[in-house]
């Protein structure tokens, strides 16, 4: 082997060995691909933003989209990826991953090389045939424009040029978009899946109060669900069932301190509340796994042992779709999101203000929680039942 290889190999281990540093981020079995894809300075800047209290989903889309853009640049270009990057490769980028499929039928030129695509297959990170999802460009252009200011520079990504391609392309490519689950889990869905872990066997009691707790405060996040630990959770005064009866029986309350999330900051304190049943269903839990500190959702193993260990997001929706198998319905048409869509479609057919339960769902945009409610006052409405 020669010099230069050992020397290659060195210095990949030794930057593996510092994203070790972030393996509560990063996922191990990732590690020595996104060692061989990134370079020092890169792995430098995840491990400062790490310090600096960055969300570790948001980290770890970055350290994806970071390895991915490494490795794009390194094939397209013949050279790293450059900081800041200009603004024609920007412009490349956009061009190599959305393009036109009948333009691409009459021009083998379009869109990304053939030559590139293969390198990208060889090192598994392209699966898509044809062009990328809009939301995929959009975010790694987003993830890029971060980590580039991060470095204390300035890129292009306001340029009036790239915003003009990326909305052409996007009209080219003509995907459409695909929702993170096809079916929202509603009320009466929710009832199936529940019906599926009614028994007293620790995963029932805990896919049970997974279940009820994710979907009641507001449709969490299959992130949020496998990061809740026992201290976020603080018990409240009981309240009555019936806010508006004083003489309504009471029932358990609790809130649940959520930090930072997606939408929020570690500064924002955000909170959200559980009332009855699904507080019934987590103390259950809890009590049957003598859980008193640390995550709330943990692996069981195939003999009833329960794991110190925290459920991955990615089980969160495994859990859900193994529910929906044994509920008799499509495991395809559903996954852990439709949890949060789910909570607002019920919470419109309830006639819940949207207010209200943006308060527990936490969304920031009312365009995209009032889609929600826009859906269900159509389904409702007279308009569409002119003709019945």
């Amino acid at each position: 082997m020669s010099t230069e290889l050992r020397l290659s190999g060195h210095e990949i281990l030794k930057r593996a060995e510092e994203l070790d540093a972030l393996d509560a981020i990063l996922p191990f079995d990732r590690r020595d691909q996104l060692a061989e894809l990134l370079t020092d300075e890169d792995v430098a800047t995840l491990k400062h933003l790490a310090s600096e209290g960055m969300g570790a989903n948001t980290l770890r889309a970055l350290a994806s989209d970071l390895g991915y853009l490494e490795a794009w640049c390194s094939v397209a270009t013949g050279a790293p990826l450059p900081w800041p990057a200009p603004e024609s490769l920007l412009l490349k980028f956009v061009a190599h991953h959305l393009w036109n499929p009948a333009e691409r039928e009459n021009n083998p030129d379009h869109g990304m090389p053939e030559d590139v695509a293969i390198a990208l297959r060889t090192k598994g990170l392209l699966r898509s045939v044809g062009p990328h999802a809009p939301a995929t460009v959009r975010r790694r252009l987003t993830s890029w424009s971060i980590l580039t200011r991060w470095r204390g520079l300035n890129g292009s990504f306001t340029a009036p040029s790239l915003k003009s391609a990326l909305r052409l392309a996007v009209r080219a490519s003509a995907r459409p978009r695909r929702r993170k689950s096809t079916r929202a889990v509603t009320g009466d869905v929710l009832a199936k899946l529940l019906a599926t872990c009614a028994g007293e066997r620790m995963v029932d009691l805990r896919d049970r109060a997974l279940l009820l707790t994710a979907f009641a405060s507001g449709g969490r996040r299959r992130s949020e669900v496998a990061d809740l630990r026992v201290e976020d959770l603080v018990d409240e005064e009981p309240v009555h069932a019936d806010p508006r009866n004083s003489v309504s029986p009471l029932v358990p309350c609790l809130t649940i301190c959520l930090g930072r999330t997606k939408t929020t900051t570690a500064d924002d304190r955000v909170h959200v509340v559980l009332i009855g049943r699904p507080v019934v269903a987590l103390k259950q839990w809890l009590a049957a796994a003598k859980i008193d500190t640390g995550p709330v959702f943990r692996r069981i193993d195939q003999w009833g042992n329960i794991d110190r260990r925290a459920l991955t997001p990615q089980s969160v929706n495994l859990i859900l779709k193994t529910r929906c198998s044994q509920a008799g319905l499509d495991r395809k048409v559903f996954s852990a999101h439709g949890l949060r869509s789910g909570y607002l479609t019920e919470a419109a057919n309830r006639g819940v203000p949207l207010q209200e339960a943006m308060q527990q769902s936490l969304h920031k945009s009312v365009t995209q929680a009032a889609s929600y409610y826009s859906n269900a006052e159509r389904k409702n409405g007279r308009a569409a039942r002119l003709i019945m």
